[in-house]
């Protein structure tokens, strides 16, 4: 629904590689022994349905995830989600679009625990040369009705535009751009983890100027 091309090869790849659900939380668990660092799973909504929400949440709880995002899963069809997650202690998070009206936003922020996921373009996911101007009214918009955190995702791909977005929202997110730097290193996989340690570190170190 909001994949650009960089997350529909990574898709592609996953697939082909028989990657499943089951394996992602494995993959949590074995991440959790070595960090603290809150973790939440973005990922849309079939295989959450196919495993079973009570299951996929205890199953989740169990290996350390903290939160999910379900893009393709609104607040309006959520209620049984909303229900479970937080019987397990998984934070729920949803979606802020530059399209969202205030009222919209309202219950997206009254929904939302752990923080909420401000879109910053009407569009696909992908890196981009240039911030959108929208992301300001956006936030001012969504501080009117809560005062959760806010993070700003979709086409953030430079320690610069970290730097930006980090002086008028609570987090930074990166993905399509940290996909990128794996894909162009998958040939290495040395290479590829040193590659992507310095382009966090990089983006880190935006966000804290």
């Amino acid at each position: 629904i909001a994949d650009g091309p960089t997350v529909q090869r990574a898709s592609e790849r996953a697939l082909t590689h028989r990657i499943s659900l089951q394996q992602i939380l494995e993959m949590v668990r074995d991440l959790r022994r070595q960090t603290d660092i809150p973790i939440a799973l973005m990922g849309y909504y079939n295989p959450i349905f196919r495993m079973g929400e009570e299951t996929f949440c205890k199953a989740a709880q169990a290996a350390g995830v903290d939160g999910v995002i379900v893009p393709d899963l609104p607040p309006e069809q959520a209620q049984s989600l909303l229900e479970v997650a937080p019987k397990y202690n998984l934070a729920t998070i949803f979606l802020a679009a530059p399209t969202s009206p205030p009222e919209r936003m309202q219950l997206i922020a009254s929904v939302s625990t752990g923080f909420i996921y401000c879109v910053s373009v009407t569009g696909v996911t992908g890196a981009r040369a240039m911030l959108s101007d929208e992301i300001a009214p956006m936030i001012a918009e969504l501080r009117k009705h809560t005062d959760k955190p806010v993070s700003v995702g979709f086409g953030i791909s430079t320690p610069d535009q970290a730097t930006q977005v980090a002086q008028i929202a609570d987090g930074v997110i990166v993905g399509s751009a940290i996909v990128n730097v794996i894909e162009d290193n998958m040939d290495n996989e040395a290479q590829l983890l040193d590659a992507v340690k310095q382009f966090a570190s990089d983006l880190t170190a935006g966000v804290k100027r």
